[in-house]
């Protein structure tokens, strides 16, 4: 039976951010594959599932030729091109999201609640989508663990919606920053749940 009030979240499994990608995260492309199988078991527990996707277009000082991997990065999930698309293995998972919240398209954007959909500029964001759905909790999957799935989380705390993360269906991009962002999860309350994939 599914749970009236929680929605499921997949977060930016997009080609760029996989093996291959221009932002790569190790075990992304395992995470990807990993969600599609959590969704086809699982996905009728919810009731409903988004995902979120990253959209540049122009993002301004985010895109940068000698990124410093905090605040800048390389050119990433263009608007159109095939790294912006989702994973080939998610594409199942996310074929059964209600809706997909794109963001980014001008400047630098991590949480999904900075999302709108279905258009990525005067679409619906996010938080009024949950809303409208009476949607008191959400269970986050994606990539990366320590930078869109810990902004999507902490916006989500701060909302006040119950806030679970499926740890084993992330992929963190450095072990220290993902341990950073577990404590700090951890002391907002959210609930945390296997460990998530790492670059060693």
């Amino acid at each position: 039976m599914s749970d009236p009030y929680r929605a499921l979240l997949v977060v930016d499994v997009q080609n760029d951010f996989c093996e291959g990608g221009s932002l790569a995260v190790a075990g992304g492309s395992k995470v990807a594959r990993l969600i599609a199988t959590f969704v086809d078991a699982h996905g009728d527990d919810y009731a409903t599932i988004a995902a979120t996707a990253d959209w540049h277009e122009d993002p301004g000082a985010h895109f940068a030729d000698d990124p410093d991997f905090v605040d800048t990065w390389p050119p990433h999930c263009r608007v159109g091109s095939d790294g912006a698309d989702f994973h080939p293995a998610v594409k199942p998972a996310v074929a059964r999201a209600e809706a997909v919240f794109r963001k980014g398209r001008f400047r630098a954007a991590y949480s999904g609640f900075e999302g709108h959909a279905p258009d990525p500029d005067t679409g619906q964001p996010l938080d009024d989508w949950l809303g409208d759905r009476r949607i008191g909790a959400v269970d986050i999957v994606g990539i990366a663990t320590d930078h869109c799935v810990r902004a999507t989380a902490v916006d989500a705390l701060r909302r006040g919606l119950g806030v679970r993360v499926h740890l084993h269906l992330t992929a963190g991009v450095l072990p220290t920053t993902t341990a950073r962002t577990l404590d700090e999860l951890r002391a907002m309350g959210a609930e945390l749940v296997g460990d998530p994939v790492v670059r060693g």
